[in-house]
């Protein structure tokens, strides 16, 4: 019995049935205090009214103004009634300094949070106390992403716009878990504005990894305690920059780059036979630029790599021994929607075509008609002909239908697929309403982020815009306004002081679902 009791009595935590604790622990005093001035410690100790954790604290503590050596804080990752702080930076003078805890302080048995907890002091006589505040928005995606550095630089006599190249701010605060920002306890002043999403939290730009959004007006404090205009967040364009040339396989090399690549060209120096041949395509959604060519006996080959006024030159080592075999694959697996094309992809350039070898029939039997389309971007053949709703088709390459720039050709290919009935589809019909004339891009995406370019159109007037024959999926409707007119999205560019041109996403067809046999209309107003 004793035992027993003994036992029960260590037990911690709540009592069994008891009330659970919902509340925050309390702050209850600190040493120096809680909005010291003439501070000139170099040790802080809080002391709360319960045992705390301390949880994310990487992310969610942000100290204004940003210290060069950051403050160690303790104790991490055990449970303890005071948080203490050693300040190892020379502290600046005149200065309010903010620890803004955000939501990393807990109590130990529940977890309930202490938000936006902060522990302020000055250097100085006073305590700063103007603020402003405002909101972060993507300029690409529909949906801001969270945890945003936002930062205020001091307009004076060392300022110049190369500053957040190189300079931490003077005052720093984050949106955490919302598209909201606010700052506290700042001076009197002119100040240049600019929000980071970062790869380090350094609050550094770094334009190869950051997103960058600043306003193009600066902010005077006490007047601006409002940004009424959101801060537009977008990713840089980079300089066009050659990196490397790398031999894959035996005839085949990669050419890698950075920034836009598009007019990139390549000349080859070295001698080569008369019956030689290349084949250059861009990789899609990758930074590359592959070169196919028909080997011969050779060390290495030498390069011209020219785009617009930039040239490089360089000599790429031949080693491999081994070619790639040639591998062809149908784009359908079993359905050929009405929007889609039936494609061959392959993984080597296709450069003759026999079609005295290939064979197209319905489930008749009957031969179908088709013409053949080599794509220029990607290595792939389309087939076009007149696809028949609830028809089933059968296609057939021989060996030798395709000989690819090897002069390897295929084995021999089979697919079957049918196409659905016209009501298994449905139809978007959007009334733009052009107030202004802008030139526009209307653009219907899909695929789990909403981020797959379905369909784009481009007008300059009101009009009926038709997206027909859609799959039963979920779509989003955008519309780029194109500034520039160049039927692209434009991005800025922070020393330009050009902010990346403007998109609009339909509030009602945004990640909405469409059904079969269903017609959805629709009004999207633009002025």
């Amino acid at each position: 019995m004793l035992l027993i009791f003994v036992t029960n009595c260590a037990r911690t935590g709540r009592p069994e049935g008891g009330p659970k604790d919902e509340d925050a622990p309390l702050f209850i005093t600190a040493k120096p205090p809680y909005e010291s001035v003439n501070f000139n410690k170099k040790e802080i100790k809080i002391d709360f009214n319960e045992y705390i954790t301390l949880k994310n604290l990487n992310t969610e503590l942000v100290v204004s103004p940003p210290m060069k050596n950051p403050p160690l804080i303790s104790p991490q990752g055990a449970p303890s009634e005071f948080i203490k702080i050693e300040i190892i930076d020379t502290l600046k003078l005149n200065t309010t300094y903010t620890f803004n805890f955000g939501n990393a302080v807990e109590d130990h048995n529940e977890g309930n949070k202490l938000e936006n907890f902060k522990y302020i002091f000055s250097t100085g006589t006073y305590i700063d106390s103007l603020t402003t505040s405002g909101n972060i928005k993507d300029a690409k995606l529909f949906e801001t992403p969270k945890n945003i550095n936002v930062l205020l630089y001091r307009i004076d006599s060392s300022f110049n716009d190369s500053i957040v190249y190189k300079k931490k701010p003077d005052y720093i605060t984050n949106t955490l878990d919302t598209i909201n920002f606010k700052f506290t306890n700042l001076r009197k002043g002119r100040y240049l504005m600019l929000a980071l999403q970062e790869s380090l939290n350094d609050y550094i730009f770094n334009p190869k990894t950051d997103k960058i959004g600043f306003l193009t007006d600066t902010i005077q404090l006490p007047k601006d305690s409002i940004i009424t205009k959101p801060i537009i967040l977008f990713k840089e364009e980079q300089p066009y920059q050659f990196k490397r040339g790398k031999e894959i396989t035996k005839g085949k090399i990669e050419f890698g780059f950075e920034g836009p690549g598009k007019n990139m060209q390549i000349k080859i120096l070295s001698k080569v036979p008369d019956d030689f041949k290349s084949v250059s395509k861009f990789e899609v959604d990758k930074d590359t630029l592959n070169f196919w060519f028909t080997p011969f006996e050779a060390d290495s080959l030498n390069f011209v790599i020219a785009n617009n006024k930039f040239s490089d030159t360089l000599t790429v080592k031949l080693r491999k021994k081994k070619l790639d075999s040639l591998v062809m694959k149908s784009s359908t697996k079993s359905i050929l929607h009405f929007r889609d094309t039936f494609f061959l992809t392959s993984n080597n350039p296709i450069v003759k075509i026999d079609t005295s070898k290939v064979s197209f029939f319905n489930k008749d039997t009957i031969a179908i008609n088709y013409n053949t389309i080599p794509s220029k971007k990607e290595n792939k053949v389309g087939f076009i002909f007149d696809k028949k709703p609830k028809e089933k088709y059968l296609f057939t390459a021989l060996p030798g239908a395709f000989n690819d720039v090897f002069s390897v050709k295929n084995d021999t290919l089979k697919y079957s697929f049918s196409t659905k009935e016209i009501d298994d589809y449905g139809r978007i019909t959007l009334k733009v309403n052009n107030v202004n004339s802008k030139n526009l891009i209307i653009e219907l995406l899909s695929g789990k982020k909403q981020d797959k370019v379905i369909e784009r159109q481009f007008t300059a007037t009101s009009k009926g815009v038709v997206f027909d024959l859609l799959q039963p999926k979920k779509y989003t409707i955008r519309v780029i306004i194109d500034e520039n007119k160049n039927n692209k999205w434009d991005t800025g560019n922070y020393l330009k002081k050009q902010l990346p041109e403007i998109i609009l996403y339909h509030k009602q067809i945004n990640n909405a679902e469409l059904r079969a046999n269903y017609f959805l209309e629709e009004s999207f107003i633009i002025d």
